[in-house]
């Protein structure tokens, strides 16, 4: 995977990047390489739990981040069919926060939607009847959303992008009290090429994931963060102003 931001700073300030492959139980990262150009003053920030690799650096002027990697990913099962939902009780405490509505997802407005939609079915086959109502009903259609758009607008507008398809996936899981989480990922074959937002549902004791977008296939995904939204998942978070001069992503086979 290879991902090459460049950025035009007009003044100081740092940046939280989270681009970098995760180690984790389903891939192992190989020969990686972050640089920067020009150099810039960097510190890691690594989480020990979820395996997120982020870099803090401070910005001014045209700066360019690239990130090469070696992700070696392992063969996955994220079969829905025959998956069964858990009662809460029994759920870990880590999954307990993604049942919970968050900014982009607010899944307690969703919820007389998915009961009568879906109220009948359980478990697997209710996740699999919510993608495929999204795959029915949604278009795929870049500016039609912005920063702002949450699931419920995606219902409403019936069009997004990979990020606004994940939100309402999300939404409409907790709303039948299925968690669900957002997650940022390198995606082979993906056209155009480039970060892509995707789900992971908790069934039958394990995260599986699931796109819903249907862009991409799930063992060409190489893991990069998890979150509620997309906002804990962000590759780039600026905390001031800067503007994009160019920015590509490949994923390539090895």
């Amino acid at each position: 995977v290879e991902a090459s931001l460049t950025y035009d700073f007009a003044t100081p300030c740092e940046v939280l990047l989270l681009v970098e492959a995760a180690h984790g139980p389903d891939q192992v990262v190989g020969l990686e390489a972050l640089t920067f150009w020009p150099n810039v003053d960097a510190v890691r920030v690594d989480d020990p739990v979820t395996f997120e690799r982020r870099t803090v650096f401070t910005a001014t002027g045209t700066v360019n981040a690239l990130y090469r990697a070696q992700v070696e990913v392992m063969r996955r099962d994220h079969d829905l069919a025959d998956a069964p939902a858990m009662a809460i009780r029994d759920l870990p405490s880590e999954v307990l926060p993604f049942l919970r509505a968050s900014r982009y997802s607010p899944s307690d407005r969703l919820e007389p939607f998915v009961e009568r939609e879906f109220g009948q079915l359980q478990g697997g086959a209710k996740v699999q009847a919510m993608l495929d109502w999204i795959g029915e009903h949604i278009d795929y259609l870049g500016g039609v959303s912005n920063s702002g758009t949450t699931a419920i607008d995606t219902l409403v507008d019936r069009a997004g992008v990979c990020r606004d398809f994940t939100h309402l996936i999300i939404g409409l899981c907790r709303a039948a009290d299925i968690p669900a989480r957002a997650v940022s990922a390198y995606a082979w074959k993906l056209e155009p090429p480039d970060l892509h937002a995707i789900a992971e549902v908790y069934l039958g004791g394990r995260w599986r994931l699931v796109d819903a977008t249907g862009k991409a296939p799930i063992d060409g995904l190489v893991r990069i963060a998890y979150g509620r939204d997309a906002a804990d998942v962000a590759f780039l978070t600026i905390f001031g102003k800067a503007d994009m001069v160019s920015q590509s992503v490949t994923v390539r086979p090895a």
